[in-house]
């Protein structure tokens, strides 16, 4: 098949994307697929993404993206390469690509792409949102209250959220990945506060506060809605930033995660009702908080997880013997057989 791998574009996850995205073109190139990756930062010019060069140990910075422009992406559609392409295998996160964006531009073209389709990526970005969603059909999710952008300064809501969740909570933007813009504020201080509010203003809109959860960091993948095997993060730091996440050795994967037959079913029975709630197809990730007392609060849906052959998915995968050129395939295939119903 003539496959094109979309990766890079310009949120603050570029880098990641760059990173998925070398693994999955090798993997695909391995089982004999044409693959052409192609880079939406690039416009026209997608050959520049083959020769792509990056550090995936530290996100690319606003100053960086902001040379920058999303009409690249309406540029890329216009190249007569879709016309010879069979599928597109996306390995985009955060704006404009885990969004529902490119979903959207893919659609227009009536191309199968590996992923969710434009609503349910929309939704799943907004963590906000989908934790409303949720909670109306009982899933269990920590304590949250929502704060715009324009009220970061206001002294009295600043007192309020002290008040509402005490000395630890956290402060993450709204529709962002890779813990980037997150801070846990042990303090309660309200001059920490007022920074975690700045510092998570960066990167959205909208911020969510977040009551925190002592207990285990549970990560739950699923592929055509089947749970995968759950695996628990152990990072070496104080809580799963970008630098555990990114950066080899800091962090433990035990996989399976180490907790009870009835916790395990529970946690993979939430998460394949989650991703047909939210109508995911294709594959997914869904992150929780297991507390103290083995009770699971979910955190959000990652509609695009990091897809290395060594990210959490993959890994998981193959804990039940599907390797990762063959993930990538049947990813493909999935893609595919939604398109022909």
């Amino acid at each position: 098949m003539n496959i094109a791998v979309v990766m890079g574009g310009i949120s603050t996850e570029r880098n990641i994307s760059i990173s998925g995205g070398k693994s999955v073109v090798e993997a695909l190139r391995s089982l004999g697929h044409n693959v052409i990756p192609i880079d939406p930062a690039f416009g026209k010019d997608y050959k520049k993404a083959e020769e792509l060069i990056i550090d995936v140990s530290k996100p690319i910075s606003l100053e960086d993206l902001s040379s920058f422009h999303p009409k690249s992406y309406l540029e890329m559609m216009e190249l007569p390469i879709w016309n010879s392409i069979d599928a597109a295998f996306i390995v985009l996160h955060g704006k404009y690509g885990e969004d529902g964006l490119i979903q959207s531009l893919f659609e227009f073209k009536n191309l199968p792409y590996t992923g969710s389709n434009p609503k349910t990526c929309s939704v799943a970005m907004d963590k906000i949102f989908t934790k409303n969603m949720l909670t109306a059909y009982g899933i269990l999710t920590p304590k949250w209250m929502p704060v715009d952008l324009n009220s970061i300064e206001n002294e009295e809501l600043i007192k309020e959220i002290r008040k509402e969740f005490g000395s630890k909570f956290v402060v993450k933007p709204n529709d962002q990945g890779s813990s980037i813009g997150i801070t846990i504020v042990n303090s309660g201080n309200l001059d920490d506060i007022t920074i975690a509010l700045k510092e998570a203003a960066k990167y959205s809109d909208r911020i969510l506060i977040e009551e925190f959860i002592e207990g285990r960091e549970i990560t739950c993948g699923l592929i055509d809605g089947e749970a995968l095997p759950l695996i628990e993060i152990v990072p070496k730091g104080d809580f799963y930033n970008y630098t555990t996440k990114y950066i080899k050795g800091n962090s433990d994967y035990i996989c399976p995660a180490d907790t009870t037959e009835d916790v395990t079913e529970f946690i993979q029975s939430v998460s394949e009702m989650c991703y047909g709630i939210l109508g995911v197809n294709g594959f997914c990730r869904i992150d929780y908080r297991l507390s103290e007392d083995n009770e699971p609060y979910f955190l959000e849906l990652n509609p695009i997880p990091g897809f290395t052959s060594t990210s959490l998915v993959p890994k998981a995968a193959k804990e039940i013997g599907i390797e990762f050129p063959e993930l990538c395939e049947r990813l493909i295939n999935i893609a595919i057989q939604k398109k022909r119903k």
